[in-house]
This record gives structure tokens, C-alpha cells and sequence, in this order.
């Protein structure tokens, strides 16, 4: 084999964040073809990344519509991914996480008969509606996947006790480091513009979104209700929530916390926006998984809007805190980071588990490895 074909396939913005540095790593090795398909699961948040990260996609498959649901979702990819598939013929498909993106990208590889790569794998809950539905897709891409790429020790031990192959697992960090050192600068000025009337140097800072399925109703009312506590309770205290573009969230979210000048809720921001956006705040209050990892990157302590994670190397090192989606529960986390400057920071200087920003790189050795391009086995992030 002179070169490996490897066909990266995405379709929303946090994947693009995390396969962007891989892209980049792909293309700059000679013994690899790299292509690019995306989904475009979402549409207009995945275009602000393609953008800002001069990613051109080599096929768009565009299947984002109005009100989508899963199963849209699903079969559009699923049907279009096969296709291109068979025009490219490559020797590997890479797909990133859990998303439904990569759900579809998982059985098309396997019902074309091609490898799979799995870029984080092994992230558990081992709830299957907590994270939803992302928690069954990431099982079923374990299921299908080739090669694991794992970025903790603890990923890893979470493939090994659902009988994964070992020799199919690397472990290699994550790559939503990778790109970060170079995006966050101290003289970066925002592109959305209420970012920069945003006084940072003179108030608290809250930098938070909330947007998970499994919190819409009750749970992100929960939410909504302890942060207006936090705003109203403490004076130098200003939050600032790019609200996601879904109904079930914006309907909640400007209805409780509209019209509060020490709230600024604003539409979906980039993602250089957002990674200064929260280097410069006090802290970050969030439902992402993707924030749990780059937040401890830059030093800022993590107050986690779920009931459960799949991140637990956050939580064991201490730069996140699991806070839940009871109102009560969010308020106190949120005020004892507020109050106790030895907790936070205990949690600001806590050691980020999550990667050196070298992910990208262990990953493409361990795809010339699997190759039989290069005989030694790369050596596992730790």
C-alpha cells in the first residue's frame, strides 16, 4: 500500500473543532491520502468552524433541514455516506465521538466493508438516555470500530471491559486540545460584537451554555432559575450564555432569563469567540462535554449541568464539579466558587487529564502502525 486513503467524515461543530487538528495532520503526511465528507448535521455552527479553520470539504452532503429529528438524521447521512463511500473507496473512515454523524458513518463503513477509526472512544455513562442520544452511539461505534482511539487511560479501560481488543486500542489524549494554545490570545478581539462590550476585567464572569437534549423541560428551567439566584445574589457577577438555535431551549432561556442587564444572552458564537470568551471569564457553567475538556486547559474551573458525565478524569483531578440539574445544587456550587477563593483555586490549577495537545499526532502513528508503515507501536498518552 503506497498511500492510506483515509476519508474523515463530520457533521457538527464540536466534531469539527475535534477533527480539525487531525485533518490538518492527515494532509501534511505523505504516506496519506486524506479526504473530508461532512454531514452538515448542522449546518450554520459547522460552516463557522469549516471558515475559521480553512477546512474545505472534499463532499457536503448538506442533509441539515428544517425540525430535524434523529431519524432524519440518521438515514440522510447513512444514505449519502454510502455513496460516497463507494466514489472514494477508502481504506479508512474516520469518525469522531457521538454523534448521530458518527453513528451513520459507523454502519456505512460497515456495511461498505471498509475500516473504522474511532476518534474518543470509550467515553461512558452507561446511562443510555444520559448523555441522549449520544451515549448509544458512541456503544454501537465501539461495536463497529477497527481501531479505538481512546484519550484517557480510562477509555480505555471502559473498551477492555466491554471486550474490545486491546491491540485495537491507543490511547492518544484528546484532540479538542490540540488547537487551542494557538486560538486563545490576549489580544484577540471578538467577532460578535456584544462580546466586546462584555467587562471582564472589572466583573465575574459567568460563561455558560446549556442545550442537551436530556435537559429540556424541567431541567434546564432548573438551570435558568439558579442563574438568575447567582446574578441577583452577587453583585459583580455578569453572565453571558450564547443560547442554542434549538426551540425547546430559546423559548426557555428568553422567557426566564430575558431582560436582566447582568445576563447577556446572545446567539451561537464561533469557536475562536468562544474559547476567548472563556479564557477571559471567572468561570464556566456548561452541559457540553467538549467544554469540560478545553476549559481545564485554560485554567478555568468547570461547574458540569448534568446528572452524570463520561468525563470522570475531570472530576477525579477536581477542575470540574458535578453539579446536576437541581436548582438548589447549581446555586451552591455556583455560589462556593464565588465565596471560597481556596476552592477555586484548587479547581483552577487542577492538572487537565484530557491531552497535551499532541493527540493528532499519536493518532496518525498509530494509523501508519496499523498500516504496517512503522513498526513500533507508538507509546500511550499518559
Amino acid at each position: 500500500m503506497d498511500k492510506i486513503r483515509i476519508l474523515s467524515i463530520f457533521g457538527t461543530r464540536p466534531e469539527a473543532t475535534k477533527m480539525a487538528s487531525l485533518v490538518k495532520t492527515l494532509e501534511a503526511c505523505s504516506s496519506v491520502d486524506s479526504m473530508v465528507c461532512v454531514t452538515a448535521q448542522h449546518r450554520h455552527m459547522l460552516d463557522q468552524v469549516l471558515t475559521t479553520l480553512n477546512i474545505t470539504p472534499d463532499y457536503d452532503l448538506d442533509i441539515m433541514v428544517q425540525n430535524q429529528d434523529l431519524a432524519h438524521i440518521t438515514t440522510a447521512a447513512l444514505n449519502g455516506l454510502l455513496g460516497v463511500i463507494k466514489e472514494t473507496a477508502p481504506h479508512l473512515i474516520l469518525a469522531h465521538g457521538d454523534t448521530t454523524t458518527t453513528l451513520a458513518a459507523g454502519l456505512a463503513a460497515y456495511y461498505a466493508g471498509v475500516k473504522l477509526g474511532h476518534v474518543e472512544a470509550g467515553l461512558r455513562t452507561y446511562d443510555k438516555f444520559a448523555p441522549y442520544p449520544e451515549e448509544v452511539n458512541r456503544r454501537i461505534a465501539a461495536v463497529l470500530a477497527d481501531i479505538n482511539f481512546a484519550p484517557t487511560a480510562g477509555a480505555k479501560v471502559n473498551l477492555l471491559a466491554e471486550n474490545v481488543n486491546e491491540d485495537s486500542i491507543y490511547v492518544t489524549g484528546n484532540t479538542a486540545i490540540d488547537l487551542i494554545s494557538g486560538i486563545v490570545r490576549a489580544d484577540y478581539v471578538f467577532k460578535e460584537p456584544r462580546l466586546s462590550d462584555i467587562n471582564f476585567a472589572g466583573k465575574r464572569v459567568i460563561a455558560m451554555t446549556a442545550h442537551r437534549r436530556e435537559n429540556y423541560g424541567l431541567p434546564l428551567e432548573n438551570i435558568c432559575k439558579a442563574v438568575k439566584r447567582l446574578v441577583e445574589d452577587f453583585d459583580d457577577v455578569h453572565v453571558v450564555y450564547p443560547v442554542h438555535l434549538s426551540p425547546a431551549v430559546r423559548n426557555v432561556v428568553f422567557d426566564m432569563l430575558g431582560n436582566n442587564d447582568k445576563i447577556s444572552l446572545i446567539d451561537p458564537i464561533d469557536w475562536e469567540d468562544a474559547l476567548n470568551m472563556m479564557a477571559r471569564s471567572y468561570m464556566i457553567m456548561t452541559d457540553s462535554g467538549g467544554l469540560q475538556e478545553e476549559a481545564p486547559h485554560l485554567n478555568r474551573p468547570v461547574i458540569v449541568l448534568r446528572d452524570v458525565t463520561e468525563r470522570p478524569e475531570g472530576l477525579a483531578t477536581g477542575c470540574l464539579a458535578l453539579a446536576g440539574t437541581e436548582e438548589a445544587a447549581i446555586y451552591d456550587f455556583g455560589a462556593k466558587l464565588l465565596t471560597d477563593p481556596a476552592l477555586y483555586a484548587k479547581m483552577a490549577a487542577a492538572r487537565n487529564p484530557f491531552g497535551d495537545g499532541q493527540a493528532s499526532s499519536r493518532i496518525l502513528a498509530a494509523i501508519l502502525h496499523h498500516f504496517g508503515h512503522t513498526r513500533d507501536r507508538p507509546i500511550d498518552f499518559a
